[in-house]
């Protein structure tokens, strides 16, 4: 099985496995202590999570803390109903975590509208008294890179709060963008575990938890932290500031074999503003979920792996301007660090061939 599918998980980094197997041993070792005790174990295993939080902290702007959660979901979910914020604005193209927890709070959501290359107009005025916007570094389905930075000025003009999902972006492409006063993070979609994430939170903005129980985080997430999972995240976030360079030039290599791979396919977002780890590509007639089924010895996607089963049509290809048919011929194909080119000629090749068996590829 060849493995493209990079935004709905990435492989864990043999370092951040490493990393964690201190704190997963037995009674000998002392590894499983509570981080939150006061004893030896204790202290050594919080000393272990101050470490990762540091690692984490490095790949975001300075000026702000870092909480760590159970994931980005619940990163957002803190950021959102913490902040007390009650009128909401959104880019279309969030994802559902955004879109279902604004909808929640505010029933009468502004919806930012996109281009047909899923960016929002960084000069288009924002509706009057929002308190908080949300717009995403990386859209998870087309990898369109958002003008964060330009949108979040114009908010901090108005007093508006600025929240920035950087999940797809975060230890990949670029920092997260400065400006935001919430930043949202997944271990897993950086080569770390699954289970653990992190909001990183401006300076001075307030904050209200939202789990209580135990005063943990600094009172902002109350719930005991594993040592492993953080230990985990934090080695993968420091692998990827190593990496970083060589990360990029690996998949930039990719991208343009996957291009030419997929000459004949249309691009779904932007040509330009993108994360190259990302290519959503379509065909017009093709049935994607039968390339799906019948393609089976490649991992890729025909959407967000958390709508997926829905059945519903990508909100996201929607926005920008597909048909329901349109984006029901898309595919999702997701690569980086881990990625043989071999690997993604092999995919290619059998990609195309279930493509031509539709009678939909020359």
């Amino acid at each position: 099985m060849i493995y493209l599918d990079y935004q709905a998980t990435t492989p864990l980094a043999p370092e951040a496995r490493e990393a964690m197997l201190p704190w997963l041993g037995g009674p000998e070792t002392m590894g499983f202590a509570n981080p939150h005790s006061s004893h030896r174990p204790g202290r050594a295993a919080a000393a272990a999570v101050e470490v990762a939080r540091a690692d984490v902290a490095a790949l975001l702007p300075p000026g702000g803390r870092v909480i760590f959660t159970s994931g980005a979901t619940e990163a957002i979910n803190l950021a959102l109903r913490g902040s007390g914020a009650r009128r909401l604005a959104v880019s279309a193209i969030e994802h559902a975590a955004v879109l279902d927890t604004a909808r929640a709070i505010d029933p009468d959501l502004a919806v930012l509208p996109v281009d047909p290359a899923g960016l929002v107009d960084p000069l288009a005025p924002l509706p009057e008294g929002i308190d908080l916007v949300a717009v995403m570094q990386v859209n998870n389905e087309i990898g369109t890179v958002q003008p964060v930075e330009a949108v979040a000025a114009r908010a901090r003009s108005a007093g508006t709060l600025v929240l920035c999902d950087a999940v797809q972006g975060a230890g990949k492409c670029a920092a997260p963008p400065e400006g935001a006063d919430f930043i949202a993070l997944s271990a897993h979609k950086l080569y770390g575990p699954k289970g653990i994430g992190a909001l990183w939170v401006r300076d001075g903005v307030p904050l209200a938890p939202i789990i209580l129980g135990g005063g943990q985080e600094g009172g902002l997430r109350s719930g005991t932290l594993s040592p492993a999972l953080a230990a985990g995240f934090g080695a993968a976030a420091r692998l990827c500031k190593t990496l970083w360079e060589s990360d990029r030039l690996h998949v930039e290599k990719l991208w343009g074999i996957a291009r030419d791979a997929f000459a004949d396919w249309r691009l779904n977002g932007s040509a330009d503003t993108r994360w190259h780890g990302n290519l959503n590509i379509r065909l017009d007639g093709l049935d994607a979920g039968r390339l799906l089924s019948e393609c089976r010895t490649v991992a890729i996607s025909a959407g967000s792996a958390c709508a997926s089963g829905s059945g519903r049509t990508s909100h996201v290809l929607r926005a920008i301007g597909l048909s329901d048919r349109e984006a029901k011929s898309a595919l999702r194909i997701g690569f980086g660090r881990y990625t043989k080119v071999e690997e993604l000629e092999e995919a290619a090749a059998a990609i195309n061939a279930a493509a031509r068996a539709q009678g939909v590829l020359d």
